[in-house]
C-alpha cells in the first residue's frame, strides 16, 4: 500500500501520526519548528487524508502493520514516534511491538477508558462525526467567527478560539464518518481492549496529557501508567485532547526534549474533574454547536 505522507527538514528522522477522522493536516502548528531541527516525516493513515483505506479489517493492529510497512519500506525503522489520541495510541502498539520506533511520545492517547467511558467515547466521537458532515456546506463561515468556532471545538480544545480558522477548517474537513472512520470507531471502543508493556521493554517513552481533555478524561492517565510501567507522565495546562493545537510550543518542546534523552518528568498531579463534570460539559458543548448549526441553516435558508 503506497501511502500519502510529507516530508521536510533534516536530521533526525521523526514520525507524526494523527487521530481518528485526521489527516497529517493536524501537525500544521507544530511541523515547520520541527522541521528547524529533525527530519520529519508526517503520514496520513490508510482511510484518512488522501491515503486509499484498508481492505477488510481497520483497527489499531492493522493499522500499526501498515504503518511498520511503510517504515520498512522507506528504511525508517527505529525511528523516533509522535502520536495524537487514537494515533498515540498506535505509537504505544508500535513500541509494544519492538524495534519498529525509537523514542515515543504518547499526546492522549485513547484505548484506556473503562465501564461506562467505553460508551461515553463512542458516542460523543460518533455524534461528533455526523455533525461534521451535516455542517460541511456551511463549514467555512462558521470556523472563521471565533464563537461558533469555539462552540463546534468545544469538545477537543480548552481553548478554540485561539485555533485559527484554517487549521479548524482542516481539522472538520477531515473528521467524517467515512467507512474507515466507523470501522475504527468501532474497533477502538468494542475491539480487544488495549494491552500493555514489559517493565523495561519501551526505554524512551512520555505519555502526555491535557488536563483538559474531555475526550480522554485525565483519570485515565493512571491506567495507561498501570499498562505501560516504563512511561514518564506530563501535564499539559490550559490543553485539551489536541495538544499540537491547543499548546503547540509546549508540544514541540517536549517532542525536542524526549527524543534528544534530556526530558524532565514533572512531580505533580492534576486537580481531576469529578466524571459526571467532564462528561457533562461535553455534551453541553455539543448541543451548543447543534444549535448554533440548526440557528444558521434556519437564517440561511429565510434568506
Amino acid at each position: 500500500m503506497t501511502l500519502t505522507y510529507s516530508r521536510r527538514g533534516s536530521g533526525k528522522p521523526l514520525l507524526l501520526l494523527h487521530g481518528i477522522g485526521s489527516s497529517l493536516k493536524t501537525w500544521d502548528l507544530i511541523l515547520d519548528e520541527l522541521a528547524t531541527q529533525r527530519d520529519v516525516i508526517a503520514l496520513d493513515l490508510p482511510g484518512f487524508g488522501q491515503s486509499p483505506a484498508l481492505v477488510g479489517e481497520v483497527s489499531v493492529p492493522t493499522l500499526a502493520d501498515a504503518v511498520t510497512d511503510f517504515l520498512t519500506q522507506h528504511q525508517l525503522l527505529g525511528i523516533d514516534a509522535v502520536g495524537n489520541s487514537m494515533g498515540a495510541r498506535l505509537v504505544l502498539e508500535l513500541a509494544r511491538r519492538g524495534q519498529v520506533v525509537g523514542a515515543v511520545i504518547s499526546l492522549d492517547p485513547g484505548g484506556f477508558w473503562q465501564g461506562w467511558q467505553v460508551a461515553y467515547f463512542y458516542q460523543s466521537v460518533r455524534l461528533s462525526a455526523q455533525l461534521s458532515q451535516l455542517i460541511q456546506p456551511v463549514l467555512p463561515p462558521l470556523v472563521n467567527n471565533p464563537v461558533s468556532r469555539t462552540l463546534l471545538f468545544a469538545q477537543f480544545s480548552a481553548h478554540p478560539w485561539t485555533i485559527p480558522a484554517q487549521v479548524a477548517l482542516n481539522e472538520f474537513r477531515e473528521f467524517l464518518p467515512t467507512p474507515s472512520f466507523t470501522k475504527l470507531l468501532d474497533s477502538l471502543a468494542h475491539g480487544p481492549p488495549q494491552q500493555g508493556a514489559a517493565v523495561g521493554s519501551i526505554p524512551n517513552l512520555v505519555i502526555g496529557w491535557g488536563r483538559q481533555d474531555r475526550i480522554c478524561p485525565p483519570s485515565q492517565a493512571k491506567r495507561a501508567l498501570e499498562l505501560f510501567p516504563d512511561a514518564q507522565l506530563h501535564w499539559f495546562s490550559n490543553c485539551g485532547h489536541v495538544p499540537q493545537l491547543d499548546v503547540p510550543d509546549e508540544t514541540v518542546a517536549l517532542i525536542l526534549a524526549v527524543t534528544e534523552g534530556r526530558y524532565e518528568a514533572h512531580s505533580q498531579t492534576p486537580t481531576l474533574a469529578k466524571a459526571s463534570e467532564v462528561s457533562g460539559k461535553i455534551f453541553v458543548g455539543l448541543s451548543a454547536a447543534v444549535l448554533v448549526v440548526g440557528l444558521f441553516l434556519a437564517f440561511g435558508r429565510k434568506k
